[in-house]
Order: C-alpha cells, then structure tokens, then sequence
C-alpha cells in the first residue's frame, strides 16, 4: 500500500513509518517539518493540520491515510477541526483514514456509564485537556458525512518500549491487565495500527493493548 502518514515524526508517527517500511509499505511522510528525506520507501511533505496547507497533496495517490497528531498545550480545542480537515482530504482522495488518538473517549472498564477521559484513575488532572480533545476528535469523525474512517485509541498508557508483535484488540473499553494497568509500548501499537490497515475490521472505533 501507498501509504500517507501525517504527523511523521512524533513519536506514534516515528514508529508507523519504520513498522510500516518493514513490511514493505512506500511511505509519504507529512509533518509540519519533515525530517526524513533520503531514506528509502520514504517521500516527504510539508504539511500543516492547523490549516489544511498541503494536505490534499500529501494524501494524492494514498491507498490508506494515517493521521496521527496531538493537540498542543492549550491548542486542545483545534484538534478537532484538524481532523476534520484531514477527513476532508481523505474522502475528497478517496482513501480509507485510521486516526490514531486518544483513551479519552474509550468507556471506563469499571463503570461504562463514565468515560476514561472523566476517569481519575486513569486520567490525572494534568492530562484532563488531552483526554477532552481526543473525545471531541471522535465525535467529528462521527459527524463527518463522507469520509471512510477508524479511529484506533491507544490505551491510557503508551511509551516508547519493546516491539514485541503481541497485542490485544477491543472496541469502545478500555482494555486493562490483571494488575489494572493498561498500556501498551508504542511499537506494538504500530504493530497494531499497521495490521488494521493491512485488514480492516468493521468496528469504527477501536482499543489495544498489551497482552
């Protein structure tokens, strides 16, 4: 697959590109300032979400868009209209768009009436902008009329770690461990990522986590 990941060179955007150049995928890689021209499989654009500069350029010709972008530190209440604009990008490209975003908007494994985002337990204070931001990121995917999308939300912790290959899948709740916890490392949710483009399910919104 061809395929366009925009926020390339964050860290989820990082290990997405070299998951998916193991398998054999040609990358455009679309950040605000790219920074990996010259290695194979990979072409680069300047893009930014902010104002849908490029962004019909990046994703020209993709068999599969990924957008993969965090809001910044009291900027949470643009990534909404961000996505809508990759969204628009994506359908008027006619290419399927996997969003990586937030826990937020999963249900709480403990109470399904509560969202994670509103969790303490698994959302500190700290976070509590983030957690909102990606809820209302789901919601406009939800509200866009055309565009093919799934949206994958990691789980409440995620850090760079060990690719191990090894996941678990769920759909709307948070998946946790024995111990409670629920993380997973951020290569083996480009392990994830990558086979949900390779075979799309039919679940809109989906979790992972370790095993």
């Amino acid at each position: 697959m061809n395929l366009t990941i925009i926020g390339a060179t964050g860290m989820v955007g990082t290990r997405l590109t070299a998951e998916a150049l193991h398998r054999g995928h040609p990358v455009t890689a679309a950040s605000r300032e790219p920074r990996q021209a010259g290695r194979n499989g990979v072409s680069t654009v300047a893009v930014d979400v902010g104002t849908g500069r490029s962004l019909d350029t990046a994703v020209a010709g993709a068999d599969a868009v990924v957008l993969t972008v965090r809001a910044g530190a009291g900027h949470e209440d643009r990534l909404a209209a961000a996505t809508t604009r990759v969204l628009d990008a994506a359908a008027a490209a006619r290419a399927p768009l996997l969003v990586v975003g937030g826990a937020g908007p999963l249900r709480s494994p403990g109470d399904p009436a509560w969202l994670v985002a509103d969790a303490p337990a698994y959302v500190p204070e700290e976070w509590r902008g983030l957690a909102a931001a990606s809820t209302a990121q789901l919601h406009a995917c939800r509200a866009h009329p055309a565009a093919a999308w799934t949206y994958l939300s990691p789980p409440a912790i995620l850090e760079p770690g060990v690719r191990t290959g090894r996941y678990r899948r769920g759909t709307t709740t948070l998946l946790t461990g024995s111990d409670g916890t629920s993380r997973i490392s951020v290569e083996d949710l480009a392990v994830a990522a990558l086979d949900e483009l390779e075979n799309p399910g039919i679940d809109r919104h989906v979790t992972v986590a370790a095993p």
